[in-house]
């Protein structure tokens, strides 16, 4: 997919002191912050991350290097507020893949986007709890777990099917004040046959779906 006014995609080659700068946590969690709950100043996300601001402030900056954060307009004029740039940042996994480099920091992204599933899942069962979220959300939400049978072209063509209806979702309820901000985290990783030529006999061929 081409970078537009939502998504970023980096090249390893072109991109590879941004994608080094995304392999700091605390970079990544301040980016994803920014795009969970908007515009926001370091001393904001140092209450949150629990972070000194002049850590917070100096990771911003860094982030603005790379152009992965803007300064948002300020509500006055005694410290910066900063937005993300981007909704979504990916990599071209082929290129990624094709470096002991590029491969690691790949591993390192997919392992920083789980424990923000851990997260989110933690946060949603709390807002559960506290009843910040009505009945109507209940239905509607939860994680699968499917384990379909697909060729690559198949896979590709799941996964462009999900952005765009996504896409269009998204511009459908803009304005709507029922909207709510959703954790959506979606995987397609294959897995080869076992040593034997056929798949893991353990592994059930459709794993179903948990609330």
């Amino acid at each position: 997919m081409d970078n537009d006014a939502t998504h970023r995609v980096l090249d390893p080659e072109r991109d590879s002191a941004a994608l080094k700068a995304l392999t700091h946590p605390l970079r990544l969690r301040l980016l994803g912050l920014l795009r969970l709950h908007g515009p926001a100043t370091a001393s904001e996300l140092a209450v949150r991350t629990g972070e000194s601001s002049a850590s917070t402030s100096y990771h911003l900056r860094v982030l603005a290097k790379y152009a992965f954060v803007a300064e948002a307009e300020h509500r006055d004029g005694r410290e910066r507020r900063w937005q993300a740039v981007h909704s979504v940042t990916s990599t071209d996994n082929a290129a990624m893949l094709a470096s002991p480099a590029g491969r690691s920091m790949l591993v390192l992204g997919r392992r920083r986007q789980l424990e923000h599933l851990q997260q989110s899942m933690e946060q949603h069962e709390a807002d559960i709890d506290a009843g910040r979220l009505g009945e109507e959300w209940h239905d509607p939400s939860g994680i699968d777990d499917l384990m379909p049978r697909l060729t690559p072209e198949s896979l590709r063509e799941l996964r462009e099917a999900i952005t765009a209806k996504l896409t269009e979702l998204t511009a459908r309820d803009e304005h709507d004040p029922r909207a709510r901000q959703v954790v959506l985290l979606t995987a397609g990783l294959p897995l080869a046959p076992d040593g034997t030529g056929t798949p893991d006999a353990d592994a059930p061929s459709d794993a179903g779906s948990t609330p």
